[in-house]
């Protein structure tokens, strides 16, 4: 890909993650924010002009002697400035930024104004510290052409104000120090907020397939949501506080280098350019190569929690051994890119080296000429090193931060990768919501409703039914049965909302009253009385109720192991399959749905406990879909919908059914 097109791709994705934090994206132009920006610094300069003239008032109202004594020249330079076209400017400038936030009020609401307030604290703080160390060049060479007069007043009257520059930097330095990661702080519980709330919408969860290790899917989305955010919202904005800095600094020390050498100042920026040239040329691979890393570092992480998560299912099949080759594999990808990666870094960090050895000899080729002609004093050596090395370190930020960037670029199309596909889906729920409209709608009476369906699972083209009919009302049960793989849960799914048919017509219960039970039941990270209730809240029960539900799907050892109902703990792993199944059933009485769909629900459960727990349904008059293999589950049903995997289905008496045929 061309340079320039991949540098302006990457731009945009920085600008689709950034600027909603500071400014909304869809009703504002990309200029506007650019606006923003340059009035943000407009104001910085002008308050910190007004700021110093200021200081500088009070200052020599109240003790003239330490000010000229401490800011010796200052308040001269400051009265130039205001004598100048340039004071009057910045008070334009000034008013004028202070416009254009007035007149972007509207899209500042919602605690947008709190980022660009920070970032103008933390600008003006640059600024100051950037003043700062100007003086401290100029005092630098002061105390060195001190030392070599020999003069030993003015030495230690110049080491005095050095000594007050340093403490007055200490606290805004700790100032900044504080914001910075403060607003990072900020941004990221904002942008995290805002992927989780896109990434639990419309199914996006749900349609996401975290575990596919093919480079069109988007991996490991619980990464990108919480590390990746917080890298991405950390690193912006050092970067972008560095940048300001380094064009502040740059600004600052070139004029000083220039009033030393014109020539000084032309042979750094060509030094300069050329070495960021070969640096960004060397470094591109990088990019690709820090993307990757973070793809298999995570997918090795994926993998150990896999293991974590399913331990005693490994430890019943001794699978160790395999699962040892599976982490390995993943272990070995991420160790032969790192290989790569480093090779790489080693070569970037020769050139740097370099670039930062010869740096230093040519401040001495270019200034002792002109010092051996006694154009200037011994003092500008230091100076003259103290200027090119600052202007050398802000026009060198690339070359310094190179692999540090190409991490935070690959950081970028990670985090807007994954925006970018929630995003999408949003999109594609819109159109999916309009053709669920078409296809499926509420029944007030509760019954469930299938008119001439065709069953095609999402981005497939199977058909696993074809042109189904059938009703099933409040005072019916139906089972479902067919070979594995004929699309018994695919038709579930259908009915409970979760895929539209390909054709035809659902209408089933509204929201709120169907629910869907799985073989395998979806336990939180909760309390138990939270596992009850879910998905309702859990303060809508009393405890009695909770322990008298949990007696009646046979839980009564659950209350004597844990009396107190708002213990957490790892459910999945302390409950057995069998009594997360009953518990399932205790949180289906609970919610009291008029409609129930079980897919294997009691799988797990001996015969007496099925019977049982399918006996309170009836007693509760709930309606219900099944899915299941047991002969047993036909007394619990009177209609059978058989189905034969090719897209033939058949609805049969469930009286004298013969499940088993199909087991």
């Amino acid at each position: 890909m061309n340079p320039l097109k991949a540098l302006r791709d990457q731009l945009a994705k920085l600008q689709r993650l950034a600027q909603p934090y500071f400014l909304p994206v869809d009703d504002t132009r990309g200029w506007q924010f650019l606006v923003l920006v340059a009035a943000l610094l407009a104001v910085v300069v002008g308050s910190t002009l007004l700021l110093l003239t200021g200081v500088l008032a009070l200052s020599g109202a109240l003790i003239p002697e330490l000010r000229s004594r401490f800011l010796p020249g200052v308040p001269e330079q400051v009265a130039a400035i205001w004598r100048s076209p340039i004071g009057p400017l910045v008070m334009v400038l000034l008013a004028a930024g202070l416009g254009c936030f007035v007149a972007f009020r509207a899209k500042l609401r919602q605690g947008r104004w709190l980022p660009w307030l920070l970032m103008g604290v933390i600008t003006l703080l640059i600024l100051v510290i950037n003043g700062i160390n100007v003086g401290i060049s100029y005092i630098a060479r002061n105390i060195e052409n001190a030392l070599v007069a020999y003069k030993v007043e003015d030495f230690w009257k110049i080491v005095a104000i050095y000594a007050f520059c340093l403490v007055l930097a200490l606290p805004i330095r700790a100032v900044q120090s504080y914001l910075i990661p403060k607003l990072g702080l900020l941004w990221r519980e904002w942008l995290s907020g805002r992927l989780l709330t896109r990434y639990l919408s419309n199914r996006a969860y749900y349609i996401l397939n975290p575990n596919d290790e093919s480079i069109e899917e988007i991996d490991n989305p619980d990464q990108r949501i919480s590390q990746d955010a917080a890298s991405f919202t950390g690193t912006s904005l050092s970067v972008t506080v560095e940048i300001i800095s380094a064009l502040l600094t740059f600004v600052s020390f070139i004029i000083v280098l220039w009033s030393i050498s014109d020539q000084l100042a032309l042979v750094l920026l060509a030094y300069s350019v050329g070495g960021t040239a070969l640096i960004v040329f060397a470094s591109r691979k990088l990019v690709n190569l820090n993307y990757q890393q973070l793809k298999l570092e995570a997918d090795f992480r994926y993998g150990l929690v896999h293991i974590r998560d399913n331990a005693e299912s490994i430890a019943f099949y001794r699978g160790e051994q395999q699962e040892a080759k599976e982490a390995e594999r993943r272990l070995g990808g991420a160790i032969r890119n790192y290989d790569r990666l480093i090779i790489w870094e080693a070569l970037i960090s020769v050139i740097q080296r370099s670039y930062d050895y010869f740096s230093r000899f040519l401040p001495w080729l270019v200034i002792a000429p002109i010092y051996f002609s006694k154009e200037v004093d011994f003092g500008v050596f230091g100076q003259a090193s103290i200027a090119f090395s600052q202007v050398l370190f802000s026009v060198s930020y690339i070359v310094n931060n190179i692999d540090r960037l190409a991490a935070f670029s690959a950081s970028i199309s990670r985090l807007e990768g994954f925006q970018g596909k929630v995003d999408s889906i949003g999109l594609e729920a819109v159109a999916l919501e309009a053709k669920l409209a078409a296809t499926t709608g509420g029944r007030p009476d509760g019954s469930i409703l299938v008119s001439h369906v065709d069953l095609v699972p999402p981005r497939t083209q199977r058909t696993l039914i074809r042109d189904l009919s059938l009703e099933v009302d409040r005072h019916q049960r139906l089972l479902v049965v067919g070979p594995s793989g004929c699309g018994k849960t695919s038709f579930l799914r259908m009915v409970s909302g979760l895929w539209p048919p390909a054709a035809g017509r659902v209408e089933r219960p509204s929201e709120g009253e169907l629910l869907f039970i799985p073989q395998k039941p979806y336990m939180l990270l909760g309390s138990l009385r939270e596992q009850l209730c879910y998905p309702l809240q859990p303060d809508r029960f009393s405890d009695e109720q909770l322990r008298h539900v949990l007696e009646q799907v046979r839980l009564p050892e659950l209350v004597q192991r844990y009396p107190d109902l708002d213990i957490i703990q790892d459910w999945p792993r302390l409950l057995s399959l069998g009594e997360q199944q009953r518990l399932a059933f205790a949180r289906l009485l609970l919610n009291s749905p008029l409609f129930v769909v079980l897919d294997e629900a009691t799988s797990a459960l001996d015969v007496a406990t099925e019977r049982h727990l399918y006996g309170l349904l009836a007693e509760r008059e709930m309606a219900f879909v099944s899915v299941g293999h047991r002969p047993t589950l036909t007394a619990f049903h009177d209609t059978v919908l058989e189905l034969d995997g090719t897209g033939n289905w058949r609805l049969l008496p469930a009286a004298g059914y013969d499940v088993g045929r199909h087991a």
